[in-house]
């Protein structure tokens, strides 16, 4: 089963030099956001994916993505009732993607750093404020649905 191990940081916009990356454009929604498995719509520029996701174990768990038309994945997000809709400009720092978000999260930045395993070793670069991996409060599908939002640092 593949695997997803990821560390999820608040991140600072005003310490990060975003103008040195290129942004990518992200839509996402979620058909489902039962914890213990989502089911996510992203299209990315003009590429779609599908994503199921597993229950989280800190900061480990499955993932399966399957590339989708995009056409297809737009027409999901209008007819079906998802649950969620994020928007966002991802930049691809090194090893970390800092996702910068529009809408109602504005102002929330956050960067997530993919691990090969749990208990891997890095340095957090400057931008970083303080850790949020096990907030679930800070899931993508569940800031999307949520009415009270999380705090911001």
């Amino acid at each position: 089963m593949p695997k997803e191990i990821e560390r999820k940081y608040i991140a600072d916009l005003s310490r990060f030099d975003n103008d040195k990356y290129r942004g990518d454009e992200i839509t996402q929604a979620y058909l489902s956001i039962n914890p213990d498995s989502t089911v996510r719509i992203r299209i990315r520029n003009d590429r779609a994916f599908l994503t199921i996701k597993s229950k989280n174990i800190g900061a480990v768990r499955g993932e399966w993505e399957y590339e989708i038309p995009a056409v297809d994945a737009q027409e999901m997000i209008n007819q079906c009732k998802c649950v969620s809709l994020i928007e966002k400009t991802r930049y691809i720092a090194g090893r970390w993607e800092v996702d910068v978000f529009k809408g109602r999260l504005k102002g929330l930045v956050l960067a997530e750093i993919e691990l090969s395993d749990p208990d891997e070793r890095f340095d957090l670069p400057e931008f970083i404020v303080r850790e949020v991996t096990d907030d679930p409060r800070y899931y993508n599908s569940n800031l999307g649905s949520s009415e009270i939002l999380p705090p911001m640092f």
